[in-house]
């Protein structure tokens, strides 16, 4: 039997070489996509988080497997409407629709991800950027702020409900373009029309595919790719034209006269030139027989650069606009899809504010060294909202819900949330901007230590400032240091990182390189079919726990015999057999000596 990588490769290289995909669906008939599938999300947030039913993660077996392999062979599975929730989008009042699977759905639906993945990931559009392997938002503004020098216009686009609005037959006549094999696009095609349960009535899904669903971007990219083609193949072919612009003919001639001065020895008035032209641009910005185009796309929100008047501009934004209503059946927001001018105004894309500088007096050698570069900007708005999560009545505030929590806890959580805005906007020039952030963190943070333990907040100051020697140099920050017997102490601290901009940074989405074709350390467990409590080959399964911290009982003398093994472990996983499995959720104490006789019975 072939192991998962082998499989994957194979179809990775028919996706390379453009060929059709056929006979696909009778590879998932083989338990290591399955296994590799557990491997990735048994430890995502939602494993534990149930569907409509009460299955969870929680369970899981080799059987399981078995079972599920089974049904699919036999073509017997149906999918199972999701849960459908609520949540708040950013900056907005209203709300976003979010679909809750099934453990069993999640674990095919990772397995069709998967396929998918290694079969459409070659083929797709550099300038994509959303959900996909060793890409995400800054390699996106990276290639702006690298490529895009000499905008003029950018086009900020936005789809929208672009994953409540995927048309079901468009989405499956792309599809069918490629995979020739109707087994799994039947399989496809049911998950699409699974539907959805809210306040215990369902719902059938006519469009988009299923919002929380693991093998939603996957599809979305796959959908949105006919946009990509459209911009590369038609659009950018049509407005990019000449090798660079045309010389400023007034300019060039105040640098001649300039040069001759100054080789007749008349410095003055060649200066005086100089500065006269340095305020001129040096090619001709109206040149006719200039034009580019660029483009970039994270997700449903895309960017354009286009050097070139406004009319056209106008036209760009409406051809987009066609196609997107008659190709793909989807909308631009009107709110969201904007022109805006490089110079004058900045644009907003994924969190950045995005602008093309001009400043003819910053020079770099004796020459203008800024002028159409592109500059990446924290916006203001970010700042102050970041800063107001802290203050109450324009003043720094404690946080009332963490007082219960110990020291280490408290400082390692503020230091998780800064350390996370800095990371975010590390590409950004003004990242400075951030020490407002950190001053008013640093304050909440002596506050709420200072509310916990009933003392001032100088006291505070002087029993938690510290004097660090980091890599950067001696830095000033807030420190908790827990002392271990035989072990290196805990430290918790905040602050000590650093707000120099780094132009390197990136932050991917997913993991930039594909596991190696060997099993994690519970794969390892599950696959000796052992209990690790009784030493029983029979019926054995996987229990999860959300976190840790769940091991922690509150007014126990001593845990159970399962808590202890898995917090020695520091492990949210033990392999048990499925009486032990039963008696943990029954919250039966498992009796020492029955383990010594080996009788497997709780």
């Amino acid at each position: 039997m072939r192991d998962a990588e082998t499989i994957l490769n194979v179809i990775q290289d028919r996706g390379n070489r453009g060929l059709p995909l056929e006979d696909v669906y009778r590879q998932m008939f083989n338990p290591n996509l399955y296994l590799r599938a557990y491997s990735r999300i048994y430890c995502n947030h939602g494993a534990t988080t149930p569907g409509i039913t009460e299955e969870t993660v929680d369970g899981m077996s080799i059987q399981k497997i078995e079972s599920i392999i089974d049904t699919l062979r036999y073509e017997r599975f149906c999918w199972t409407p999701v849960r459908r929730i609520y949540i708040e989008k950013k900056n907005s009042t209203k709300m976003r629709p979010l679909g809750i699977p099934t453990w069993t759905d999640k674990l095919i639906q990772e397995v069709v991800r998967s396929i998918l993945e290694a079969y459409y990931e070659p083929q797709f559009s550099e300038n994509s950027h959303g959900f996909r392997p060793g890409r995400g938002c800054h390699t996106a503004l990276g290639v702006i702020s690298r490529v895009w020098q000499g905008t003029k216009w950018f086009i900020e686009g936005d789809v929208r409900g672009c994953f409540d609005n995927i048309n079901h037959t468009i989405l499956m006549t792309i599809l069918r373009e490629q995979l020739d094999d109707n087994r799994f696009l039947r399989l496809v095609e049911n998950l699409l029309q699974a539907g959805y349960c809210e306040e215990w009535k369902y719902h059938p899904t006519l469009s988009g595919t299923p919002q929380g669903g693991i093998v939603s971007p996957i599809l979305a990219n796959i959908y949105l790719d006919k946009l990509d083609k459209f911009v590369e193949q038609t659009l950018i072919p049509e407005y990019t034209r000449g090798q660079r612009r045309a010389r400023n003919e007034e300019y060039v001639k105040l640098v001649r006269a300039a040069w001759y001065l100054r080789k007749t020895k008349r410095p003055e008035q060649a200066h005086e030139l100089e500065k006269q032209y340095q305020q001129m641009p040096a090619m001709d910005v109206d040149d006719p027989e200039y034009r580019r185009l660029l483009y970039v796309r994270y997700a449903d929100d895309f960017l354009l650069g286009f050097a070139g008047p406004i009319a056209e501009a106008k036209e760009i934004k409406e051809k987009l606009r066609i196609f997107l209503q008659d190709t793909l059946k989807l909308e631009l927001s009107a709110q969201k899809t904007l022109i805006t001018h490089a110079q004058t105004q900045a644009a907003h894309f994924l969190g950045y504010e995005i602008v093309v500088q001009h400043a003819d007096h910053k020079h770099t050698h004796g020459k203008r060294s800024i002028n159409g570069a592109v500059a990446l900007r924290v916006p203001a708005r970010f700042v102050a909202e970041k800063c107001a999560l802290y203050m109450k009545d324009g003043k720094p505030i404690h946080r009332t819900e963490l007082i219960n929590d110990d020291d280490y806890t408290i400082v390692d959580l503020y230091q998780s949330e800064y350390r996370g805005y800095v990371q975010f906007y590390s590409l950004a020039q003004n990242l400075s901007w951030l020490s407002k952030v950190r001053w008013i963190m640093w304050l909440s943070l002596l506050k709420t230590l200072a509310a916990k333990h009933k003392i001032s907040v100088a006291t505070a100051r002087k029993t938690y400032h510290k004097t660090v020697k980091l890599p950067l140099g001696l830095r000033q920050c807030i420190m908790v240091t827990i002392e271990r017997e035989g072990k290196t102490p805990l430290v918790a601290r905040f602050g000590g990182i650093s707000l120099k901009r780094n132009p390197k940074a990136t932050i991917s989405d997913l993991p930039t390189t594909r596991l190696k074709p060997t099993h994690s350390e519970l794969l390892k467990r599950l696959l000796a079919n052992t209990c690790e409590i009784c030493g029983s080959t029979k019926h054995i399964q996987v229990h999860h726990v959300h976190a840790l911290k769940d091991l922690k009982v509150k007014g126990r003398k001593e845990k159970p015999l399962w808590m202890q093994i898995m917090s020695a472990r520091k492990r949210k996983t033990l392999v048990v057999c499925k009486k032990y499995h039963d008696a943990i959720h029954q919250g039966k104490p498992l009796i020492r000596h029955i383990l010594e006789q080996g009788t497997g019975e709780p």
